[in-house]
């Protein structure tokens, strides 16, 4: 029970210490009162409004929970022990929506251990009956305080995420660029690689792209789709090592000469092996001269002992050499190519890429032909425009001849 008499003595020894609206803040605090006897509600809701807090009493734990899902209160007092919910059980309903909403336990009984389970479940102070105006006044400010600190912390941390984010996305978008500048990079490079070597014009764009559509074809992730476009695009760069006698040699090589144009491939892997972006990449120049069997070079790897890009590049290398022209022949068609593949799946081809390249409809292996055509007169132009190359003769490949 509370005496009139000692809550008048209180009030009139304390002098609230409200902060000044003008220097601090011009909203008041929103309290809600909890407690199912009204002569209490009633009183601590007086205390508090002449310490200047906006308040608002009700006597039940339920109206309490709706009233704070439809308005904003910055702190609840509320009575432990009440008929219907418990004030204990409100805080374990409204702490997890409402983190930053301090929360006072009142308690008739001065019993720390009540206070301590109280504070376990997220309430932030407690109060004991009967009420002393001062200690309620330190408690729900030291309350706020606690709780405006952890807004503020948590407004930083938002603010340091959204600070993250965003540098993260510039990050990612320089780094995007800086990619892209490498693939051109290595685009230009295979341009040149293939003119050294007489090679139809655009012969590894042709190639990187087969790649490309068969890998997706067998669900190759973003970053696998990546090594296999570089290294499909560096397939031969080792050739800039075998001598122009041998490389543009028009007859059949000797077994000596054999032997120093097959030291393409570990010569390309060496020059790219050691360039951390492309360092995946160099396992396909090293292996594309593999045989699914086990009879290619340079290591005789037998089946998944292959890597997967190199096998890929395989019966993309292969479609492609067969359908362009060379300088001892027109190029064949499509159905002479797919039954080619077909015929060597399981000795040069490994079967699973070759079911997934004959998928493809003979229509969108001629759009892709047409559009690395297209690519590549658009970067010739490109490269002429700016002296960087001059404009080649002849180049454009023929479109296979069709089927008899």
């Amino acid at each position: 029970m509370i005496h009139p008499a000692h809550v008048a003595t209180a009030a009139s020894k304390v002098q609230p210490d409200v902060p000044d609206p003008v220097e601090e803040k011009s909203a008041k605090s929103r309290v809600l009162i909890v407690d199912d006897e009204p002569g209490i509600a009633k009183l601590l809701h007086d205390w508090l409004a002449h310490a200047d807090f906006e308040c608002r009493a009700c006597t039940h734990a339920e109206e309490a929970l709706a009233l704070i899902e439809q308005q904003a209160f910055d702190a609840v007092i509320s009575d432990m022990r009440m008929p219907g919910m418990t004030g204990m059980e409100l805080l374990q309903r409204v702490r997890p929506t409402h983190p930053l909403l301090a929360f006072l336990m009142a308690t008739a009984v001065d019993d720390v251990r009540v206070g301590i389970q109280a504070m376990r479940e997220g309430a932030d102070d407690y109060l004991v009956k009967p009420f002393h105006l001062e200690n309620v006044l330190a408690s729900v400010n030291r309350a706020l305080e606690k709780k405006g600190l952890e807004r503020e912390v948590a407004d930083y941390r938002q603010h340091l995420e959204q600070m993250v984010d965003q540098r993260t996305r510039q990050l990612q978008a320089a780094m995007k660029r800086i990619e892209q500048t490498y693939d051109d990079t290595l685009e230009a490079l295979a341009a040149a690689l293939d003119l050294r070597d007489n090679e139809t014009a655009g012969h590894s764009r042709r190639v990187t792209s087969y790649c490309m559509e068969i890998a997706r074809l067998l669900n190759c992730s973003d970053a696998e789709l990546r090594v296999i476009q570089r290294g499909a695009y560096l397939h031969d760069i080792g050739k800039i090592g075998i001598p122009d006698s041998i490389l543009l040699k028009p007859g059949k090589l000797t077994e000596a000469e054999r032997t120093v144009m097959e030291t393409h491939v570990r010569i390309g892997y060496e020059l790219v092996c050691r360039i951390a972006f492309l360092a995946a990449a160099a396992e396909i120049i090293l292996t594309h001269q593999e045989r699914f069997d086990g009879t290619g070079y340079p290591q005789g790897l037998v089946g998944e002992e292959i890597p997967l890009g190199a096998r890929i590049f395989s019966v993309a290398d292969t479609l492609d050499a067969m359908t362009s022209d060379r300088p001892y022949r027109r190029a064949l068609s499509y159905a002479t190519a797919r039954a080619e593949i077909i015929r060597e799946s399981g000795r040069q081809f490994d079967p699973r890429v070759v079911q997934a390249f004959l998928s493809i409809p003979e229509a969108r292996l001629d759009k892709i032909r047409a559009e690395s055509l297209q690519q590549a007169t658009n970067a010739r132009r490109h490269a002429t425009s700016r002296g960087n190359l001059l404009p080649m003769e002849g180049t454009e490949p023929h479109k296979p001849s069709p089927v008899n």
